[in-house]
């Protein structure tokens, strides 16, 4: 479906997402379990998942039996793990699917190999306490790991960007857990993103990478920087003389100090211009920042385009490059208080993607 780019779009540099990912897998030296989990961060699951294959990665990695049933029907055909912990009821379309669970606690593993078994990966925490076998209770699933050896373990670490010891910590946590089993698996891996800028090569068989991918990176201690892979862009659909003393947007938040020049946007928080924003956050026209002046609508936004050249018809980038200025991620996020994340997933709303190479 070709996309209209007469309001809001978000374009997608594949080109740009797959120069990150050669460089996570040139600092790793081991095969990729590329995270796109949550449609590939708000970029779209199955395109971004077709345009990593030119890379061969090992497998994808999703939280959801939903979401890698989306990329078998698409006809993606590696392996899928599932990362997020499966109910036993979903064991049966896990199966349907081919997807790989991973599976965290001595009940789930009894349940998978009492259904039917097939492969799976021990999820081990090591520090994180969000799901996993605790690191230093091997021998409650040792006799099931013995009976029914995973293909895989994994750990994840919590604070990989802050370069404060608690990465070497869970690694070591890691290794002795895997030690404890009476089986090793053949596949290990624990790296995300932050830990793959700050060091390679991997110690694993495999390693994870995930928001590197997608324009997010240089964490504390990180030597490399991904390229922009999202570009957030809207139509001006007006502008207009703004009188001293006049306010824009709702609730009166923003007054004029003086005579100025106000752009309409066609994008507000439905398309993922974020609301915490308003006021703090600006936009790029012709290359030039243009604050936003009061609150971000549902479905525009207004600019202050005093002094600057904008026209109707005029884009605007609310993330992303133009021409020679750009709005990285984790700026825009900081300015909205909110994490990089959050400002990636919260682009899978009303606003169409358009894919360049």
């Amino acid at each position: 479906m070709q996309v209209e780019m007469s309001r809001a779009w978000i374009e997608i540099d594949l080109g740009a997402l797959q120069r990150n990912a050669a460089e996570m897998a040139r600092r790793a030296t081991v095969p990729l379990l590329p995270m796109v989990k949550a449609d590939a961060y708000g970029m779209g699951a199955v395109p971004v998942a077709r345009a990593l294959e030119s890379l061969q990665p090992w497998a994808f990695g999703v939280a959801t039996v939903a979401e890698g049933a989306e990329l078998r029907q698409a006809g993606v055909d590696r392996s899928i793990l599932v990362f997020t912990p499966l109910l036993a009821d979903e064991f049966g379309s896990a199966r349907a699917h081919n997807l790989v669970p991973t599976l965290s606690s001595a009940a789930l593993i009894r349940q998978w190999a009492e259904s039917g078994g097939g492969r799976w990966h021990l999820a081990i925490d090591t520090g994180m306490n969000r799901a996993g076998v605790q690191w230093d209770r091997m021998a409650e699933v040792s006799d099931l790991v013995r009976s029914h050896p995973p293909e895989g373990a994994f750990t994840h670490f919590h604070s990989a960007d802050a370069n404060d010891g608690s990465m070497e910590v869970q690694e070591r946590r890691f290794e002795l857990a895997v030690r404890a089993l009476p089986v090793r698996p053949v596949h290990l891996h624990a790296e995300n993103s932050p830990s793959l800028e700050r060091r390679g090569p991997s110690p694993w068989t495999l390693a994870r990478p995930g928001v590197f991918l997608y324009g997010v990176g240089g964490g504390a201690g990180a030597s490399v920087r991904p390229e922009p892979v999202a570009h957030l862009r809207a139509r001006v659909v007006e502008v207009r003389e703004v009188a001293v003393g006049e306010t824009v947007s709702y609730s009166a938040t923003w007054r004029a100090a003086a005579p100025c020049r106000i752009a309409t946007v066609a994008a507000g928080y439905a398309d993922g211009v974020r609301r915490s924003l308003s006021n703090r956050g600006v936009a790029l026209v012709r290359g030039c920042r243009a604050p936003i002046a009061g609150l971000v609508t549902m479905d525009m936004t207004m600019l202050d385009v005093t002094g600057m050249a904008c026209e109707i018809g005029d884009m605007a980038t609310f993330l992303g490059r133009d021409r020679e200025a750009s709005l990285d991620i984790s700026d825009v996020a900081a300015s909205a208080g909110l994490s990089p994340y959050e400002v990636l997933v919260g682009l899978r709303l009303r606003a169409q993607r358009i894919y360049v190479a």
